[in-house]
């Protein structure tokens, strides 16, 4: 009975990767001068989700506290910053690291307390991208900075952002409504073929791995990145993207001019090799 209902079931519609536009959209909204605190901490976290491959529960609230959920957000006692010395030698930021230091930062690090798989005390890094503000690791120095600046204690969560003197945290449901509105004005639909309906908060986490596959890493450096423990991250690499099957049809249509070497093993051939020329080199080899 269930196989039937199984049967009936409509397929499960996924939901489709975003690429760096998107969040780099949001950051730049944050960006504004006229842009509230809540635009600016949702600019910094998709930037962050983006390049760090977050779940959505690890760097939001939702409006309903749910106890039964694993996943751990990330706090402000979970970041630490790194810079090259004179040396060139790769030295950790202190806590209490000036501004300025922080804000040029050349990677940072996320430690996870524990995630939906078990997995505890991981640890991300991720490096700078070369921008000046739409860079995982300025967005997060921006927001250490606005913890730091509003006296915030190290267990303060990420998403935590100050308007008018109170403390409120980035949900989920902002993040939702802020890929959407991006997307949209970047005409996703006409120009990626991806409707509005089909992005969501989980389109930054496997947006990003998508961006790694297009770039060339590879399936376990994905998978670290992730922290995935199976072969499921594959699911997220999209190969309905056009980029996907680039170049398989001009390879496919090479002549590899190869042999079943199982041939010899399920039937006798003696009759076909008796009757075969068969040359043989007899030239001596030359002595050392």
């Amino acid at each position: 009975m269930m196989d039937g209902w199984r049967k009936e079931d409509p397929p499960t519609e996924k939901k489709l990767p975003v690429e760096a536009d998107v969040p780099e959209f949001l950051a730049d909204m944050g960006r504004q001068a006229q842009a509230t605190p809540l635009q600016q901490a949702v600019g910094d976290l998709a930037l962050i989700a983006f390049y760090y491959l977050l779940r959505i529960g690890e760097y939001t609230g939702k409006p309903s506290k749910n106890d039964t959920k694993q996943t751990e957000q990330f706090k402000l006692q979970d970041v630490t910053f790194f810079r090259r010395d004179s040396q060139g030698m790769l030295r950790q930021l202190p806590r209490n690291a000036p501004a300025s230091m922080i804000m040029e930062a050349t990677s940072a690090t996320l430690k996870l307390d524990n995630q939906k798989n078990g997995w505890k005390a991981v640890c991300i890094h991720q490096h700078a991208n070369g921008e000046c503000f739409k860079c995982p690791v300025r967005a997060l120095g921006r927001r250490v900075l606005h913890i730091r600046d509003n006296k915030g204690p190290p267990e303060t969560y990420l998403s935590a952002f100050w308007a008018n003197g109170s403390c409120h945290f980035v949900t989920n449901n902002h993040i939702s409504v802020g890929l959407k509105m991006a997307a949209a004005a970047l005409d996703y639909p006409s120009c990626k073929g991806i409707p509005i309906d089909r992005i969501d908060t989980h389109s930054l986490h496997c947006g990003g791995a998508n961006a790694l596959a297009l770039s060339g890493y590879s399936d376990r450096q994905i998978q670290k990145m992730g922290r995935w423990r199976s072969a499921t991250f594959l699911e997220y690499i999209k190969e309905s993207l056009f980029e996907s099957s680039a170049g398989m049809s001009t390879n496919m249509k090479r002549s590899f001019n190869f042999v079943n070497v199982e041939g010899g093993v399920f039937r006798d051939i003696t009759g076909v090799t008796l009757n075969s020329v068969y040359s043989v080199n007899t030239t001596p080899s030359p002595s050392n």
